[in-house]
């Protein structure tokens, strides 16, 4: 499992034009594209998750734990391209829906059992996603 994290100020994402999850936080969030492999476990979407919610990332060197920073979770396949050869990037690696699905849910979950304020995207939706990136700060995350 990847997890690209951006620390934000701001950021949504919709589908069809409409706004299926937002975070405006008053200070800082978290944005987290998630990427699934096919050897990806609960366990492992648990570890990271707890992860993301300890980074220390924020003004001060704190963390979403230390301040309540929300967290948009989006589903993210394109973690996995492979651009080794050619011009067409492969999505071998990337776990198919029926597997990534339930791993992005126990991923989102886990950070809302941890006390996160999390919101989410549409998993397999054709997604825009809005951001104002803050420092700018993008983490890429794994174990």
């Amino acid at each position: 499992m990847r997890v690209l994290v951006q620390r934000v100020t701001s950021a949504s994402v919709s589908v069809g034009g409409e706004v299926v999850g937002e975070i405006r936080p008053p200070g800082q969030g978290l944005l987290a594209l998630v990427g699934v492999t096919h050897t990806d476990t609960e366990d492992i979407a648990r570890r990271l998750s707890e992860k993301l919610w300890q980074l220390r990332i924020l003004d001060e060197e704190r963390s979403a734990a230390d301040t309540g920073a929300p967290i948009l979770v989006v589903s993210q396949f394109t973690l996995y391209a492979n651009t080794t050869k050619g011009r067409r990037p492969t999505w071998n690696a990337a776990a198919p829906g029926t597997v990534a699905e339930p791993l992005v849910t126990v991923f989102a979950d886990a950070l809302r059992a941890l006390g996160a304020h999390v919101e989410t995207g549409a998993f397999g939706a054709d997604m825009q996603v809005a951001l104002v990136n803050d420092g700018p700060v993008t983490v890429l995350l794994e174990l």
